[in-house]
């Protein structure tokens, strides 16, 4: 089961009970389509380059740099947007060494986060200021509320980043001001959720909509048309806009002649430089960079070998992840929309879950005798466990309460 289409599934049952929420996660990872488009940066569109195995690729020349040579051909340029797959350690440890690059090669670093809404700026600097623990900050910054993917894969960033000083900002929408725009469109939005967007909001293209599209194959849960696509595309770009705004006000104001602003986010907000960074283009002099990892085998299972120049200015050649490092369960819960908050509406194919015996329709209670009262607790209780441990669940399934054993395990050897 590859993990794009675990994570389509999950935007899927998202979509009918929120706001697309994991809408970004799933164009994290790279298939053949998206790999090879001609579109981007014409100066770069009309060739492909040889990825390598832990090789930084420049496409701007094909060179191979070190990330202390990458982190000096950066010198020039204020924004550097680096597209992560949430679940994917290794695309992690690419940006804690890209930020160690840039802050040892004497740089202003500053880290702008996805899985923070500006809402939360406060919890953030006193998390650098050192007035939290790691228990206080993932509580009160909520941490499995705003974000449901395993604090672990981020630990490293944070710490460096609080040991450092290194400023860190909130760039993402509240989820509310997500939902008004992916229902009802831009001129629905407060004048305070409106100051954090761009002047003007770069349309839709064909080249846009041609790397949307070629992320979902014909038969992907995630293959609609009509207003609910239409709804989808403005979701992603309202979170391009305000991701970039935000990064670019933050540097802005805070930076000082020597800053990079280091922005952490979905790949899918970075590739080919039509996310994020053509909303921002207009109103930034300065240069604006990106750094996008590909793993040599794609969400199929088949070899990369090559990727389009236009796709990053700066490639980072990874393994093949057969599995998360963390476990996740594999279930959408029904949340604050239903009647029970804990309903099943969505198993994902050969999950933890689907292998145990979960169905659609059970109402988890408990794991562990902990309860499961919303998706945020069931994200921050599932995170303690790791892969061949073993976890009782309470469920009722068909109106009967019943405990089920459910081995988190992985599909493949």
């Amino acid at each position: 089961m590859s993990t794009v289409r675990q994570l389509s599934l999950r935007r899927l049952a998202a979509a009918g009970t929120a706001i697309l929420w994991l809408a970004a996660p799933g164009l994290a990872l790279a298939n053949q389509a998206s790999l090879h488009l001609q579109i981007g940066d014409p100066a770069r569109s009309g060739r492909e380059l040889p990825l390598v195995l832990d090789g930084i690729r420049d496409t701007a020349n094909g060179d191979l740099v070190t990330p202390a040579e990458m982190a000096h051909r950066l010198v020039d340029t204020g924004i550097l947007f680096i597209g992560e797959n949430h679940t994917n350690q290794d695309f992690h440890n690419v940006q804690f060494r890209s930020i160690k690059a840039l802050h040892e090669a004497g740089r202003e670093v500053m880290v702008g986060l996805e899985m923070f809404p500006y809402t939360e700026q406060a919890v953030l600097d006193n998390w650098v200021a050192g007035r939290y623990t790691e228990e206080g900050f993932l509580a009160l910054g909520r941490w499995y509320e705003n974000w449901s993917y395993n604090w672990n894969y981020y630990r490293d960033i944070f710490l460096y980043a609080r040991d450092h000083g290194i400023r860190m900002v909130a760039l993402n929408s509240p989820r509310p001001a997500v939902n008004t725009v992916r229902s009802k469109g831009f001129d629905a939005l407060s004048p305070e959720e409106r100051a954090h967007l761009p002047p003007q909001i770069a349309p839709q293209t064909e080249a846009y909509m041609a790397l949307y599209r070629s992320v979902f194959s014909k038969d992907d849960a995630l293959h609609m048309k009509g207003p609910m696509l239409e709804g989808m595309y403005r979701a992603q770009t309202m979170w391009d806009a305000t991701m970039g705004w935000n990064a670019l006000q933050a540097l802005q104001e805070h930076g000082g002649r020597n800053a990079i602003m280091v922005v952490l986010i979905g790949a899918g907000h970075v590739t080919y430089g039509l996310g994020a960074e053509r909303q921002i283009a207009p109103f930034y002099t300065g240069r604006i960079s990106s750094l996008v990892p590909v793993t040599l085998v794609d969400d199929e299972g088949k070899p990369v070998k090559q990727v389009r120049a236009s796709y990053a200015n700066f490639i980072w050649g990874l393994p093949e992840e057969r599995d998360t490092v963390y476990p996740m369960l594999g279930v959408s819960l029904m949340g604050s929309f239903g009647k029970a908050t804990g309903q099943i509406i969505q198993v994902s194919k050969d999950s933890v879950a689907e292998r145990a015996g979960l169905k659609v329709g059970d109402v988890l209670l408990s794991l562990d005798g902990t309860k499961i009262d919303s998706s945020n607790t069931l994200n921050r209780v599932f995170a303690a466990y790791r892969w061949g441990d073993s976890v009782t669940a309470r469920i009722s399934r068909d109106g009967v309460e019943q405990d089920l054993q459910i081995p988190v395990r992985r599909i493949r050897p």
